[in-house]
């Protein structure tokens, strides 16, 4: 295989099902060597029979790719160094990090679990961060050494993340504190070669499929809009070489859809120079408030 990925070694956490099997697929057609990482839990993260990674590394291989399997817990850190570990040792090298792996927990906010809220937060926020920080390290090592890296880190947030989720308070604040995490990865590793941009994909996956079952149809034309293959090909971009120069971005990817997402800007502004009173704040406020655009709606309200 060859592609605008070949010889590149790119690891992707929770491919076993949904967008992660699609993007590890997607990567070893374009000649990517693959580290599939699944942990092989249900929708709500609890243990499932039978780890799927190695079944996709299995359809990797069967179609000509390069790929190994790997079911560490990427929320701890000796899972996430070991996901690194094996990409060194297996290949001999790491190019890529594709952050996918989550679940969901959804509760109404009066009635979310303090262990809910954690297990959210922690395999998607801490699921990020952990990778991120250990393939980070390699990456600085192999600039400080002379060899420059031409590494790329895909992170996966949500429209939840930038929108709101009605029930989804832990999996909204997880998905935007991942696009925070984003921006600063972006901005610190920059000097040692890697670039770091975030997806917000909408796709029929395990999280999604009872939403979209009910709102989607297929279109006359056989196009399905929400195969998550559709993320794929921007992910598979993202991380590659071609996608110099791109890095602190977040995109919006649906069906045929790609949006570049313009997040927390400067709006109107006042100042007066001195401390204002409550009164006078309120009153600025609503003035700027009529000046500026409204926000999007939060999903479910």
């Amino acid at each position: 295989m060859s592609g605008i990925c070949d010889g590149r070694v790119v690891v992707v956490t929770g491919a076993g099902r949904g967008l992660g099997r699609a993007h590890a697929r997607a990567y070893a057609a374009e000649g990517a060597r693959l580290v599939v990482n699944d942990l092989g839990v249900g929708l709500d993260g609890r243990p499932d029979p039978g780890s799927p990674a190695g079944r996709v590394a299995d359809e990797i291989r069967a179609a000509g790719g390069q790929a190994i399997a790997h079911g560490g817990d990427i929320a701890t850190t000796e899972g996430a160094a070991s996901l690194v570990a094996t990409a060194l040792e297996t290949y001999g090298r790491l190019d890529t990090l594709v952050n996918n792996a989550g679940f969901l927990r959804d509760r109404m906010l009066v009635n979310l679990d303090e262990d809910d809220w954690d297990a959210v937060l922690r395999v998607h926020l801490k699921g990020h961060f952990l990778p991120l920080k250990h393939a980070a390290a390699h990456w600085r090592a192999e600039a400080k050494a002379g060899r420059m890296p031409v590494a790329r880190i895909v992170n996966t947030s949500s429209g939840a993340g930038l929108l709101g989720s009605v029930g989804q308070g832990n999996y909204s604040a997880a998905k935007a504190g991942i696009v925070g995490l984003t921006l600063v990865a972006a901005a610190e590793l920059r000097r040692y070669g890697v670039q770091v941009n975030a997806v917000a994909p909408a796709a029929r996956t395990r999280m999604t499929e009872r939403t979209f079952a009910e709102t989607m149809t297929a279109p006359a034309d056989g196009f399905d809009a929400m195969a998550p293959e559709n993320v794929s090909p921007l992910v598979v971009w993202l991380g590659s070489a071609a996608s110099a120069g791109v890095s602190g971005r977040v995109f919006e990817a649906e069906g045929g859809r790609i949006t570049v997402m313009e997040g927390w800007r400067p709006g109107p502004s006042a100042d007066k120079g001195a401390r204002w009173s409550p009164g006078e704040a309120g009153e600025a406020a609503l003035k700027l408030l009529a000046e500026a655009a409204e926000p999007g709606a939060v999903y479910g309200a």
